[in-house]
């Protein structure tokens, strides 16, 4: 049987008229509509209100994005007692769910305060201790998930080999180039894809973009449930290392080398991980094998957020991005694709033509 060809995309107005529809359905036809924010993906968000009620609605159109593993995803972290925000209606095949309001206390602007920052950073730091309790040994519904397995781990690799070497050299990779920076990947990458590790039954879920700017602060709220949640459809099952990076080593803000270190200290420990041994070295392997790796595939997206999208305010980050890659490569198990920058992109072959360094 042949898989059913997705909708054609909807006018402006069609789209807006399947809006309002779907809002009625719901039970919210009479509600105020406001823009909410957009954000790296085709998806947007608009803030509805009808007399005291407020939710958020996703619109994300289904020729470009698929709404369901957003509902699955916000389904597992919900059943483990996280604030994955409610899902009061969804339509998959148009692409519509509202959800949830949790509000606007994101933690960015709530970091600028130093004491806070602490306070937030690690309530957050112990939601993943506490979801990673859930491995996919004791929890079978994470099979569900996606793997972050070699070939996810490797289009990272390619999407920077695509977007960012054309824009700084004016032509794409060359073959070599590509098989020898990918070759010198694969080993590190075998190391940390699931079922493949020491302790495959540590698999656990990984949300992507566990980050600042999805993170909202709910005080009001026990325990961990404290940290409401945004972006996580693109969750797979992989490293438990994963979420710490994404969180302490964010290309859009700083955490302070100081405060990183605590708080990997807090995760490690809550995790069981002592402060020597082989499980903790491999740990801080594998937290050094995906901060490089995501930091190289997040120069090729900002640079495709550029080119394909018109998002220039991307590449504000493109310095900051290659400063904490850079720090990722001076780990002795990343020797070989240090070797590879230096020989290709040392620092002074990095500005884009047009655009940041």
């Amino acid at each position: 049987m042949s898989e059913a060809m997705p909708a054609p995309p909807l006018s402006a107005p069609d789209r807006i008229a399947a809006r309002n529809a779907f809002l009625e359905r719901a039970g919210w036809g009479a509600a105020e509509i406001r823009p909410l924010a957009g954000d790296a993906s085709f998806r947007r968000y608009d803030r509805v209100r009808q007399g005291t009620s407020g939710a958020v609605l996703m619109d994300a159109p289904p020729d470009r994005e698929d709404i369901a593993p957003f509902l699955t995803v916000d389904s597992l972290l919900r059943s483990v007692g996280l604030s994955a925000p409610a899902v009061l209606a969804a339509d998959a095949e148009l692409g519509f769910i509202l959800l949830e309001d949790l509000g606007d206390s994101l933690f960015t602007p709530l970091a600028q305060d130093r004491e806070r920052e602490a306070e937030i950073y690690a309530a957050a730091v112990d939601l993943l201790a506490a979801l990673h309790r859930h491995t996919a040994a004791g929890m079978p519904a994470l099979a569900a998930l996606p793997p972050q397995d070699h070939a996810l781990l490797t289009a990272g690799l390619d999407t920077f080999l695509d977007w960012y070497w054309p824009a700084a050299f004016g032509r794409a990779a060359s073959a070599d180039l590509r098989r020898d920076f990918l070759d010198r990947w694969a080993p590190l990458l075998e190391t940390v894809r699931p079922g493949d590790r020491p302790d495959p039954g540590r698999d656990v879920l990984v949300m992507r973009d566990f980050h600042a700017d999805n993170l909202i602060w709910l005080p009001e709220r026990p325990g961990v449930a404290r940290v409401g949640l945004l972006d996580f459809q693109d969750a797979v099952l992989g490293h438990p290392a994963y979420d710490l990076v994404s969180l302490l080593d964010d290309v859009r803000r700083d955490v302070t080398a100081d405060l990183a270190a605590r708080l990997c200290d807090r995760y490690l420990a809550a995790a069981g991980l002592h402060a020597q041994g082989p499980e903790r070295s491999r740990f801080e392997t594998g937290y050094a094998i995906f901060g490089a790796q995501r930091n190289i595939r997040i120069l090729g997206v900002f640079v495709r957020l550029w080119q394909r999208d018109g998002k220039a305010r991307y590449l504000d980050y493109l310095p900051r991005t290659w400063a904490m890659l850079d720090r990722s490569l001076r780990q002795p198990a990343l020797t070989p694709v240090a070797e590879w920058f230096a020989a290709h992109l040392p620092p002074a072959a990095r500005r884009l033509e047009g655009g940041a360094s």
